[in-house]
């Protein structure tokens, strides 16, 4: 029988996707997600669509759902023609906002404790969302109108109290809490917040002063990117940060990874073994070549084409070192792309982790579809990835010819202070990308395609790849919203991996 996990803050559903998708043979799952929390209304219609995917067995969902995938039918259908497996899948995912009004704490106890019954052998997973605590959320914030006041006042330094809470009242036998590096650093009131949060979850039922008639309980706290600690076996702030692209994550994405086990367990867990470095044309160069659209003025493959062309004509194109490189990249820039669509028929297989990715049944390719850009971005985005095939590196503002500088009053202060100075940043086509975050969803021009014939900011799926999520998983909602969930997500591949380590502890 599979071991029931609690998944809190599950946003999309990466780091439950990893725990489901590890296997004992070919058919049988280690894990069942029996509740999951997420309070965004878009990303939990994600979370139970995946849900109601997991309710039938492993490489057996029906033909309805990639109907559904395909447009072919609606969510409502889908749902209507499977009421067993939809009503349980609304059951396992929890719209809900932890900590907030309408979701009282009894009520929260309550559905744990029937998700689990009376299972003992359990594990709670998840992360606090964190804004608050990411370099660039804390710089926004303490640089706006609020300052300081408003970023130590902000709520969500304290929502991790609320996993506290969960961990002192159900006391799982292993958690598993996500967070990102950016907490390294954060303070609060002087206090630097990662040591306080480490104290906290050592010992949940002496932390919260209104816990403490609890049963009290205790963890040891482990990292997974190494298992030699001090002297005393305790483990420096630095340990707990995991690093994506070491374990064949295609993205560098760091992030704090603490995996408690109760005292009363006498085991240590393992760590997670290192793998081959997994490049971004290995991951999504199979994908179909899309053109991006025109802003602000008519679209067309035509206008589009003759738009990008227009760079042949630039007074800086003379100049310029990549001359000969920009010439023969323009003579490429065909009429004959499309932008893509939500679901796009045609079957795909990625160069590295194939098995992980591909679904025989889908036949097409979800979430493909290219944002429309300014006719001046897309000459932006054209010299960026010529001169990235070219340097190896991503263009900074001091490579940009000068008539395509932004007209932005912070261009001046980037290329002095060099602060910000990678706005237009091409992912490299032989290395893992850079970190995909939620800010995807404004612009992307930091996440340019290496192929400059395509002119363009990743897709949805391109991302989503990024991050390893399954060509078969479906994210709901405009394509602003979906971007934002798969940034925000923990990389499935990488969860699969720390669900190996816990189910070996827990075996």
């Amino acid at each position: 029988m599979p071991i029931p996990v609690i998944d809190l803050f599950a946003g999309p559903g990466g780091l439950g996707e990893g725990f489901s998708s590890l296997l004992n043979g070919e058919r049988e799952r280690v894990f069942k997600i029996k509740l999951s929390i997420e309070m965004d209304e878009l990303a939990h219609q994600t979370l139970e669509l995946r849900a109601f995917f997991r309710e039938f067995p492993v490489r057996e969902a029906p033909g309805d759902y990639y109907d559904y995938l395909a447009k072919k039918i609606s969510r409502e259908e889908l749902f209507k023609r499977h009421p067993q497996q939809a009503e349980n899948a609304k059951r396992e995912a929890w719209h809900a906002e932890l900590g907030g009004k309408e979701t009282p704490n009894d009520e929260v106890d309550d559905r744990i404790k029937a998700a689990l019954g009376n299972r003992r052998n359990w594990i709670l997973i998840g992360g606090p969302p964190c804004q608050a605590y990411s370099l660039v959320g804390r710089s926004r914030v303490i640089g706006g109108e609020g300052g300081l006041a408003q970023y130590e006042a902000d709520p969500r330094h304290e929502l991790y109290k609320h996993y506290l809470r969960i961990l002192a009242v159900h006391q799982p036998p292993v958690f598993v809490m996500e967070n990102v590096k950016g907490l390294l650093s954060a303070k609060l009131n002087k206090e630097h917040i990662f040591e306080r949060i480490l104290t906290d979850l050592k010992n949940p039922t002496t932390a919260l002063p209104w816990l403490r008639d609890l049963a009290p309980v205790g963890y040891t706290l482990y990292p997974l990117s190494t298992d030699s600690g001090d002297l005393l076996g305790e483990f420096k702030p630095t340990d707990f940060v995991l690093r994506a692209e070491e374990h064949g994550v295609p993205q560098a994405r760091h992030r704090i990874i603490i995996l408690g086990v109760r005292n009363d367990i006498r085991k240590r867990p393992g760590v997670l073994a290192k793998a081959d470095s997994v490049t971004v044309a290995e991951t999504i160069g199979d994908l179909p070549r899309l053109r991006s659209g025109l802003s602000k003025e008519p679209d067309s493959a035509e206008a589009w084409r003759k738009a990008v062309r227009e760079v042949g004509k630039s007074a800086w194109l003379r100049n310029s070192q990549l001359k000969k490189l920009l010439a023969a990249a323009l003579r490429n820039v065909g009429a004959n792309l499309s932008r893509g669509a939500e679901f796009l028929p045609g079957a795909t297989t990625p160069a590295r982790h194939a098995d992980w990715f591909s679904d025989n049944l889908l036949g097409g390719v979800l979430n493909h579809e290219t944002r429309g850009h300014i006719r001046k971005d897309l000459h932006r985005y054209f010299f960026a990835a010529v001169f990235t095939r070219e340097h190896g590196r991503s263009s900074l503002l001091e490579d940009l010819p000068t008539s395509l500088l932004p007209n932005h009053k912070n261009v001046a202060a980037a290329l002095k202070e060099t602060k910000f100075n990678d706005r237009f940043r091409v992912q490299i086509a032989n290395k893992p990308s850079t970190t995909v975050v939620s800010h995807i969803s404004k612009d992307g021009h930091y996440f340019i395609h290496y192929d400059p014939s395509q002119c363009r900011s990743l897709t949805v799926r391109e991302a989503a790849r990024l991050q390893t999520f399954p060509d078969n998983y479906r994210f709901e909602g405009p394509r602003t919203e979906q971007y934002r969930q798969v940034g925000n997500a923990v990389p499935p591949f990488l969860a699969r991996q720390i669900a190996r380590v816990v189910a070996e502890l827990l075996a």
